[in-house]
């Protein structure tokens, strides 16, 4: 295969993941949305009327770890996650090593770190999902398994723009090698 062949479809790769995770997010950026409201409505309840549901707050905090787990991907995609820019952002790193840095990190750490999450939570959603797991307090949400669910989905997710990152910077190594 060419270079430039190589090079092409790097970028198609990346750029169908880039897309899947831009839907992603835009798609759980509605979550935000409804647990705003939800949290709302909690409060004026709860302050006004005396009237607390604990199927409120457990939505709550369900529809906050939805965000949390689904929306990686797409702060990923963004770049707008966690790093230590002392070292990556400083005047001896230019885009060439950021490549590598990126490559590297997400080669030896991402990708390892979500299959391993995937492979062990699998079993974690089975068995809630078998014994219909729902929440141990009085008045709580049942089907706890549909929340476990998001957590191999939010790392399935991120794997994948781990992949979409591998894809990018190959690329940009590759390119700056000719």
């Amino acid at each position: 295969m060419k270079r430039d062949d190589t090079l092409l479809l790097l970028q198609q790769i990346s750029d169908k993941l880039d897309q899947f995770s831009e839907f992603s997010g835009k798609l759980v950026s509605w979550l935000v949305l409804a647990m705003v409201l939800l949290v709302s409505y909690d409060v004026a309840m709860r302050y006004y009327f005396l009237s607390g549901s604990i199927a409120l707050q457990e939505m709550e905090w369900h529809l906050f770890s939805l965000i949390f787990l689904i929306g990686a991907a797409y702060t990923l995609k963004h770049d707008d996650h966690v790093r230590l820019d002392l070292f990556y952002k400083s005047r001896f790193m230019n885009d060439q090593h950021r490549a590598w840095v990126n490559l590297l990190g997400s080669l030896l750490l991402l990708i390892p770190f979500c299959i391993l999450i995937i492979t062990t939570s699998w079993p974690f959603v089975f068995q809630a999902y078998i014994h219909l797991e729902g929440s141990p307090d009085p008045g709580g949400l049942p089907y706890r398994w549909i929340l476990k669910a998001g957590i191999p989905l939010g790392f399935t997710l991120l794997l994948l723009q781990g992949v979409a990152d591998i894809a990018k910077n190959l690329k940009l190594i590759l390119r700056d090698k000719s």
